[in-house]
C-alpha cells in the first residue's frame, strides 16, 4: 500500500513514523512534510494544504492507495471530498462533516441531536449577547471562537473584562462566539476512529493547553502529553463510545454527511461524570504523539479500513504497556509572536526516545526553527516516572535560543495527584 500524508506538523511526523514501520506499506509521501519527516519519507512540495487540485496531482503522480489528511484546515476547507471525487481512499472527513470542529455552534447542534451529554452554551452574534451569555453562565467564564483557531481561541477566566475582550476580538473577526458552562474536573482527549457507522477507540491521552507550568499562561495547541491514563474510571472509554462517539456518528450518517476519518472527543470528567468539551475532525497534536507511540496493531491497515467502510472487519487494537510522555519545546513568545529562524542542536536520541518535527526548516544546512511549536520529544517507558525522566533528558540536551518548555507534563499522574469528582 501506498500512502500520502498531508501535513508539515509533529502530528504528521507521528503518523509517517507509524506508517513506515507498517509492513504492508511499501511508500510513503508527504506533503509538504518537514525536515524530520524527509528522513522517513518522500516529501512534495504544497504551498497550501487547502489547495485540492495540488495534492490530487501529488496523489496521482505518486498512484497511492490512501490519502491521511493530518491539519483541521484541507478538512474544513473540503479537501477530502476532492480526493474521493477523483476515486482515492481518504482518511479523513467531507467539508460538511467537518464542521464538527469548523463551528462549535454546529458541534453543540449535532451533540444536542444525539443526547450526547455536554454543558450549557450560549451562541452569540453581538456584544450585548456575549455580556448577558456571561452574566448566565458566571465564572468561570468560557469563551470561545466559533470556528477554528488553532487550539488557542478559547479564554478561561474569572476575569469579566478579559471574557469581553476575547468575545469582542471573536466578533471584529467575524466569528459568532460561544460562552460555554464551566466543566470541572480533570480533561481527557479520546480518539474514536471510524468508516461512518463502526466505531473503534484508541487508548486516551491527557494533553496540556497552558503554556506555563502549574496550568498558567494563555492557552497553546498543546505543550505536552501522556498516555495511558491510569486514574480514568474503569470503563471510560466505552461508555464515551456509547454515549458520545457512536450516537454522533449515527446522526451525522442521518443527517447524509457521514463522518470518516478521526472523531476528537475532548472530555471533562465532571462530578456529574463524562461531559463533552469539544470535538475535533482530526488527530490533536501532541496527543497523537503518544497515542500511535502505544500502538502495536500496524496504522496503515487501520486508517485504509477506516476510509474504505472495512473496521468492523478489523482485529482488536494491540498496545504497548509502556507509557508515553512527550514534551513541546517551543519558540520563544510562542503563542503570542513566535520567534522562528534561530538554530537547533543537541538533538540525541536513544532507545525509546524520538524527536518529532513540528516548526522546522532546514538553512544553509543547518537545522532552524520555523514556527511556534518547534519540537515534540516522545519518550516510552516501563512506567510514567520512567517516561518522564527519558523525555525530559533529551530536552535538556536540546539546544535553540530563547526555547520554552513546560517542566510538569506528567507530573501530577507520575505524584498521583489526578483525581476525578
Amino acid at each position: 500500500m501506498k500512502v500520502l500524508v498531508v501535513g508539515a506538523g509533529a502530528r504528521e511526523h507521528a503518523l509517517v513514523q507509524g506508517l513506515v514501520i507498517d509492513p504492508d506499506v511499501t511508500r510513503v509521501v508527504a506533503a509538504p512534510g518537514n525536515p524530520g519527516i524527509a528522513e522517513l519519507a518522500e516529501c512534495r512540495e504544497l504551498p497550501d494544504v487547502r489547495d485540492a487540485d495540488a495534492i490530487r496531482a501529488i496523489a496521482e503522480e505518486a498512484a497511492v492507495d490512501l490519502v491521511v489528511i493530518g491539519p483541521e484546515v484541507p478538512l474544513v476547507a473540503g479537501v477530502a471530498d476532492v480526493l474521493r471525487q477523483a476515486g482515492f481512499a481518504v482518511f479523513g472527513p467531507s467539508g460538511e462533516a467537518a464542521r464538527l470542529e469548523g463551528s462549535k455552534a454546529f458541534a453543540k447542534d449535532v451533540m444536542a441531536a444525539a443526547d450526547v451529554p455536554t454543558g450549557r452554551c450560549h451562541v452569540c452574534r453581538t456584544e450585548e449577547q456575549v455580556r448577558d451569555a456571561l452574566d448566565a453562565s458566571g465564572t468561570p467564564y468560557v469563551v470561545k471562537d466559533d470556528g477554528l483557531a488553532a487550539g488557542k481561541g478559547v479564554v478561561v477566566t474569572d476575569d469579566l473584562t478579559a471574557a469581553l475582550e476575547h468575545g469582542r476580538a471573536c466578533l471584529a473577526a467575524g466569528s459568532e462566539v460561544v460562552v460555554e458552562e464551566f466543566l470541572d474536573g480533570p480533561e481527557v482527549s479520546l480518539f474514536c476512529l471510524t468508516d461512518g457507522e463502526t466505531v473503534r477507540a484508541l487508548a486516551p491521552a491527557q494533553d496540556f493547553k497552558r503554556a506555563l507550568d502549574g496550568d498558567e499562561g494563555p492557552n497553546t495547541g498543546g505543550m505536552g502529553a501522556y498516555s495511558p491514563l491510569d486514574w480514568t474510571p474503569e470503563g471510560l472509554v466505552d461508555d464515551v463510545v456509547r454515549r458520545v462517539a457512536q450516537p454522533t456518528v449515527d446522526e451525522m450518517r442521518r443527517r447524509g454527511t457521514p463522518f470518516v476519518g478521526v472523531l476528537y472527543v475532548g472530555l471533562a470528567l465532571t462530578s456529574a461524570g463524562p461531559r463533552v468539551i469539544e470535538f475535533n475532525a482530526r488527530f490533536g497534536d501532541p496527543e497523537t504523539q503518544v497515542v500511535l507511540a502505544r500502538l502495536r496493531t500496524p496504522l496503515g491497515a487501520l486508517l485504509y479500513a477506516a476510509a474504505t467502510g472495512a473496521l468492523a472487519d478489523q482485529h482488536p487494537l494491540v498496545w504497548r504497556e509502556q507509557s508515553a510522555v512527550t514534551v513541546v519545546i517551543a519558540a520563544e513568545n510562542y503563542p503570542a509572536s513566535p520567534v522562528t529562524g534561530d538554530e537547533i542542536t543537541g538533538i540525541d536520541v536513544s532507545d525509546g526516545v524520538s524527536v518529532l518535527h513540528a516548526g522546522t526548516a532546514r538553512r544553509d544546512g543547518s537545522l532552524v526553527s520555523s514556527g511556534g511549536r518547534v519540537l515534540s520529544v516522545v519518550a516510552l517507558g516501563d512506567t510514567l516516572a520512567g517516561a518522564r525522566a527519558a523525555a525530559y533528558a533529551c530536552v535538556d540536551g536540546i539546544r535553540m535560543r530563547g526555547s520554552r518548555h513546560r517542566t510538569d507534563i506528567a507530573l501530577a499522574a507520575e505524584r498521583g495527584e489526578v483525581h476525578v469528582p
